[in-house]
């Protein structure tokens, strides 16, 4: 197995200079952006970021938080007891002889470009601790954190065409950090909803009332300070790494392509009807621009939405959220496939885990990890299958079961990474990026 080392972060060792100038605070987490950026420049011994060998040039991942119930989704079971079935009907998709809910009637549409795994199979039905897999493969341990496959995939490869590797839009909760790894490879977390009126992402524009002069004398008055510092300390090594991690902040806050990745404007009002218009919800907005993302190099997008931890009436809950998701969701995927980058984007929609077999005395339905279901699309996936197989009450799997790990495996493993490479955590103890997982050749396309 690889071993790839996790090299720490570089840290200025004045107060002072740090703050003269910040180009911008990420998430909440004392970051500049310059920090973030260090990704392509400082590394181990092991060399710069490895190029990408998988099919997969970029991921979009989507994350259904709360718990999404399979029986109201991807795996109705029209032919169970009213108890287990659930509410709604169903409607046929373009794989014949498969069916999705009645609230996925556009995503069936474009069942033939994606794969549903109705067979993910986890442990606990916990929210925490499921999500903390869900994003890294592992279950919680006090002895260590570990990165979740966002800042994996930064670590790995780094920025790319001056653009952070990973995005969130518009943030990330906490499992979805970076772990042992550096905080250098976090999220570049949007921290606004594209679906609001007056959208602006912060730290990739000037503000208010700087002109282009103005912040180019800001930045060689800076350069004169970290000379002083230069010629004062006696660190010279860091303060000049730290000058090529503020040039290439300012690239991007001056890179009129960056601006134009994190903005929706000038999309044609058809490309915008195709991820759909719902005013109470901005999932159309965010997969638009995640497809921006990927579309001008950024490596990793991961959009959150809704909450689908839907203990009471369960049938309002899903109502209320999963049009508009399936309105977007089947923009995205014909989008991409229409403009040539599904075959290079791999999308992912995860939950941490399902919902009961049997509908509760509240109309919802509980916790349930024993199997739920996921969805891949493009990036060498398989197209049009339905991959594993439930009983028939949706209690266990009866075919094929994909464990979390394996399922993270396989996406590794389009990325061109092996999820067996171990990184170096502190205390030079090398651990697996994945433990246990195994690629699930049946997903991936020849």
């Amino acid at each position: 197995m690889a071993h790839r080392e996790c090299t720490g972060p570089i840290y200025p060792t004045s107060f002072g200079r740090r703050s003269f100038i910040q180009v911008g605070i990420l998430g909440g987490m004392g970051l500049t952006l310059a920090d973030l950026l260090r990704a392509g420049e400082v590394r181990s011994a092991g060399g710069p970021p490895r190029q990408s060998l998988g099919k997969a040039r970029s991921v979009i991942q989507i994350v259904l938080p709360g718990g999404i119930a399979s029986q109201e989704s991807w795996d109705p079971k029209p032919e169970a007891p009213i108890e287990y079935r659930g509410p709604f009907g169903v409607v046929k998709t373009k794989i014949p002889g498969v069916v999705f809910s009645e609230n996925l009637a556009r995503t069936a549409q474009v069942a033939d470009k994606i794969t549903v795994v109705r067979s993910v199979t986890g442990r606990i039905p916990d929210h925490a601790q499921a999500t903390y897999q869900m994003f890294t493969g592992y279950l919680p341990t006090p002895a260590i954190v570990h990165p979740s496959i966002g800042a994996v995939v930064s670590h790995e490869f780094g920025p790319r065409n001056n653009l952070p590797a990973y995005v969130a839009v518009p943030g990330v909760p906490p499992a979805a950090g970076t772990g042992y790894l550096s905080s250098r490879y976090g999220a570049f977390e949007v921290g606004a909803d594209p679906g609001q009126r007056n959208f602006r992402v912060r730290d990739i524009a000037m503000a208010k009332g700087m002109t282009e002069d103005r912040f180019d004398r800001r930045r060689n008055a800076r350069e004169a300070l970290e000379d002083h510092f230069r010629r004062a300390e006696a660190n010279p090594a860091e303060l000049d790494a730290m000058g090529e991690f503020y040039q290439q902040a300012y690239k991007l806050i001056t890179s009129p392509e960056a601006r134009k990745a994190f903005s929706l404007d000038g999309e044609p009002e058809s490309v915008s009807k195709l991820y759909g218009d719902y005013p109470r919800h901005s999932i159309g907005r965010q997969l638009l621009l995640a497809r921006r993302l990927v579309e001008a190099g950024v490596r990793l997008v991961t959009v959150m939405y809704g909450g689908w931890d839907h203990h009471v009436r369960i049938k309002e809950g899903v109502s209320e959220g999963l049009p508009a998701f399936d309105h977007a969701f089947a923009g995205l995927i014909a989008d991409l496939d229409r403009r040539g980058l599904l075959d290079s984007t791999l999308v992912m929609v995860t939950s941490e885990f399902g919902r009961t077999p049997k509908v509760n005395e509240n109309a919802g339905r509980d916790h349930w990890a024993r199997v739920y279901s996921q969805v891949l699309a493009g990036g060498g996936i398989t197209r049009g299958q339905i991959y594993g197989a439930t009983t028939a009450t949706a209690t266990e799997p009866d075919r094929d079961p994909v464990t979390v790990e394996d399922f993270l495996a396989t996406v590794y493993k389009q990325l061109g990474i092996n999820s067996e490479d171990r990184i170096l955590a502190p205390g030079n103890r090398p651990i697996d990026i994945v433990r246990d997982g195994h690629p699930v050749d049946g997903l991936c396309s020849a």
